[in-house]
């Protein structure tokens, strides 16, 4: 396949049109730690451009993104085989990054290293299957107001200047405390305040006018039927990748194409899917 199907972007930039077949993934967390996760989204990756005519991947693809500079010359290993990754498939198929709540900072200096464009925060994207509302999710944790306030700090502009004037060394040490921080703090919070508020998924599926949505964020893959507005809506929540600590080991994406909307499964990658 070939990277020459430039995929066709509507005037409004929240639209995006692609066609053929589409592959959706997101919450791979690649960092040092996992090196198993990391071996088989590559796998993933090399599936992907035999398969698929488009790759989207929405979000949470590192674990952690302290700014572009890290990707620069002297990036770690684990980091720069990953990003090789990526080159690869943008060379063969069109290939998209989101940004999730942990990666938030990806921009479009990151983008062009691996010959792919930026998701804006949420998207309908016109596809084979139908027309998809594609997010990482997290704007949809309206219970969980802390999280909901942080996020608004830290996506201001004049909040990311500040950061990204530190040293990459003192970024590290605050995203490593704010993920300690944060981790502890989970600990505490009921689970359904850490998914989706319904009401939140309504108006999003209203304002839209989509009956698909597909998201991933809250590590709880599934797909739910729900009505709105007198439409039989589907949401389709994306899995997380571990194939480290895990058992079983997880990790999956979405496939659209002609033939609808499918949550595929992968524990080994070793080839097709082992449940779809």
């Amino acid at each position: 396949m070939s990277s020459s199907r430039k995929p066709r972007l509507s005037n409004s930039p929240e639209r995006l049109a692609l066609p053929g077949t589409v592959w959706i993934a997101s919450d791979i967390h690649l960092g040092p730690d996992v090196p198993a996760t990391a071996r088989a989204f590559h796998r993933f990756l090399q599936q992907a451009c035999v398969q698929a005519d488009a790759l989207l991947l929405c979000g949470d693809i590192f674990d952690a993104w302290i700014g572009d500079d890290f990707a620069g010359k002297d990036a770690p290993q684990w980091l720069r085989e990953s990003l090789a990754a990526l080159r690869d498939v943008s060379a063969r198929i069109p290939l998209w990054l989101g940004r999730g709540n942990r990666d938030f900072l990806l921009g479009e200096t990151l983008a062009r290293q691996v010959g792919a464009r930026l998701l804006p925060d949420s998207v309908v994207i016109e596809t084979a299957a139908g027309r998809v509302l594609l997010s990482h999710g997290d704007e949809y944790c309206t219970q969980d107001r802390a999280y909901q306030r942080f996020r608004r700090l830290v996506r201001r502009r004049s909040v990311q200047r500040l950061f990204l004037s530190l040293s990459l060394s003192m970024r590290r040490r605050i995203a490593d405390f704010a993920r300690r921080r944060s981790m502890a703090g989970n600990q505490y919070k009921p689970a359904a305040i850490m998914d989706v508020e319904p009401v939140a998924v309504a108006r999003a599926f209203e304002r839209s006018g989509v009956c698909l949505m597909v998201h991933g964020h809250t590590h709880r893959p599934a797909v739910h039927t729900l009505e709105i507005s007198g439409r039989e809506c589907r949401r389709i929540v994306l899995p997380d990748w571990e194939f480290d600590g895990a058992s079983p080991r997880r990790g999956g994406w979405v496939v659209l194409d002609a033939q609808g909307a499918r949550l595929k499964w992968a524990e080994a990658l070793s080839g097709p899917s082992a449940r779809s």
